[in-house]
């Protein structure tokens, strides 16, 4: 009898359920929406993680439907989703408030407590990072701070893939990948810090148990199996955070392998055999979802976002117009000539990560004149999240972590301008795999590799990773963005200067 698994990426947006069959292909996939994320104050985000549960179990049976199956055909499940979100729940399993999800960024006054009371060079030898206004641990320690009642209740804590795998199974588990980006894993060790948990004041017996991604960490419930169509006892396996789970749907495992995932969020992905460092914490280093393995990441905030930020708040495109509508802004950059005659976007709408670490920067428009239009704006928004990646790169030479590969992923893959301007900014050759299913893809290799179809993730990724396009750099449009870029890399200082004033 054919072989299927099952890959369920619990996203910002929606959650995704992905089938893949013993071959490698993609047999049917669904996306339920979740609500939208809740901004009580700027700079907050929430969740509710009941809507993530509702959101799986309709992808999920949307899913076998499409793919005429039924739920005793799916010999096992991969999990992946949004890192860093704090799901707080009683002693009876109910969630005690709504989750503050990666992009909350109100726990500044946490992580500078936090760092005074380990020390920064100390913080980063035990998780291998800096304190984070994104990271897990600091909205623990704002709940505490700030919402005492609530706090009360408290009795475990999960991140948000983990609370839909509790819903589906009962087990409270984590994988190490998504368990890197709580700050309080010690991530070379590849298990809980007792430093961190004593310095923050947080009973482990509140934590999941740990798992490497291909290990089998519950079955199905009989409550999960009503909810999704699975069948009872289906195994369940740990699975990966959203970029690590990604990577491997992108064959990211081996050292010199390095993705540019634009999302929501944009992610330059390295995979390493051990815990490279940046002494100044500009990149997270985390466990990998290969066993073994850790990898090196940076992050732009709002790097997608930019973009879907622009398309709410200004898009005007007629309404006969039936095509998607990323596709016909940049369809519209398109019209411009790389460097958007001058004008620069800075994508810092939800503050920035790398290289900055500042929750309090802001996004700039800048060098606008009244000969540009609206095309030179989607071009600079798109150039612009373009050179906040770059950042990463930089980094990387001066961590010496190899780059001998790039693949792209997200909707800076899907988009054939977006595709040709990162190559141009980045300088080298950038590559397209066949299937650009995400992160949900990963979760279903990770589940195939616990399911027996590959001995191994490597394995599976040789398998199942094939790429299709490469896309050269154009030499002309390269000075072009060396030069813009030089510019672009002002911004941010400028911005700084104005907004202390």
């Amino acid at each position: 009898m054919q072989t299927y698994v099952l890959g369920i990426d619990v996203g910002t947006g929606g959650t995704r359920a992905l089938i893949m069959g013993a071959d490698g292909r993609v047999i049917a996939s669904a996306t339920s929406e979740h609500e939208p994320f809740a901004t009580p104050q700027p700079g907050w985000a929430e969740q509710r993680p009941e809507d993530w549960w509702r959101a799986a179990g309709i992808a999920v049976k949307k899913a076998l439907a499409k793919g005429q199956l039924r739920g005793d055909q799916i010999s096992s499940v991969g999990f992946s989703g949004q890192m860093h979100g704090a799901v707080m729940l009683d002693g009876a399993g109910a969630v005690v408030r709504p989750a503050l999800i990666w992009c909350d960024v109100r726990t500044e006054k946490q992580c500078r407590d936090l760092t005074e009371r380990v020390g920064a060079e100390q913080l980063i030898r035990l998780t291998c990072n800096p304190a984070l206004a994104n990271f897990t641990v600091t909205k623990l320690l704002w709940t505490r701070e700030n919402e005492p009642q609530n706090w009360k209740r408290v009795r475990s804590v999960l991140l948000p893939k983990d609370y839909v795998r509790f819903r589906l199974t009962g087990e409270k588990a984590t994988d190490v990948a998504d368990a890197s980006g709580t700050l309080m894993l010690n991530v070379a060790q590849r298990q809980w810090s007792a430093e961190i948990l004593k310095a923050a004041e947080i009973d482990k017996s509140w934590l999941p148990k740990l798992y490497e991604s291909t290990e089998v960490c519950g079955k199905v419930s009989v409550k999960g199996a009503e909810a999704t169509g699975l069948s009872v006892g289906t195994p369940v396996v740990a699975g990966a955070g959203d970029q690590a789970a990604g990577a491997v749907g992108m064959g990211i495992v081996t050292p010199g392998a390095v993705s540019a995932t634009i999302g929501t969020s944009g992610v330059v992905f390295a995979a390493t055999d051990s815990p490279a460092l940046d002494p100044k914490g500009r990149v997270h280093t985390f466990c990998h979802a290969v066993p073994g393995r850790w990898h090196v990441m940076g992050v732009t905030q709002a790097a997608g976002l930019s973009l879907r930020w622009f398309r709410d708040q200004f898009d005007c495109t007629p309404a006969r117009d039936e095509r998607d509508p990323y596709e016909q802004l940049t369809a519209e950059a398109a019209t411009v000539a790389p460097g958007a005659d001058g004008l620069l976007w800075a994508p810092y709408l939800m503050g920035e990560r790398t290289p900055h670490l500042d929750s309090a920067a802001r996004g700039v428009l800048a060098g606008l004149t009244a000969s540009h239009t609206r095309a030179h704006v989607i071009r600079a928004i798109l150039e612009g999240v373009a050179f906040s990646l770059r950042d990463t790169f930089t980094i990387f030479a001066e961590m010496n972590v190899p780059v001998r590969n790039i693949r792209l992923g997200g909707g800076g893959a899907r988009s054939r301008l977006w595709r040709q301007i990162q190559a141009d900014v980045y300088g080298q050759e950038v590559e397209i795999v066949e299937t650009e299913e995400g992160a949900a893809f990963g979760a279903a290799i990770l589940a195939g590799v616990a399911a027996k179809i590959w001995l191994s993730v490597d394995a599976a990724c040789d398998s199942a990773v094939c790429v299709v396009e490469r896309v050269t750099p154009i030499p002309a449009n390269v000075a072009v963005m060396n030069a813009a870029g030089i510019a672009y890399r002002r911004i941010y200082p400028a911005m700084k200067s104005i907004l202390a004033s």
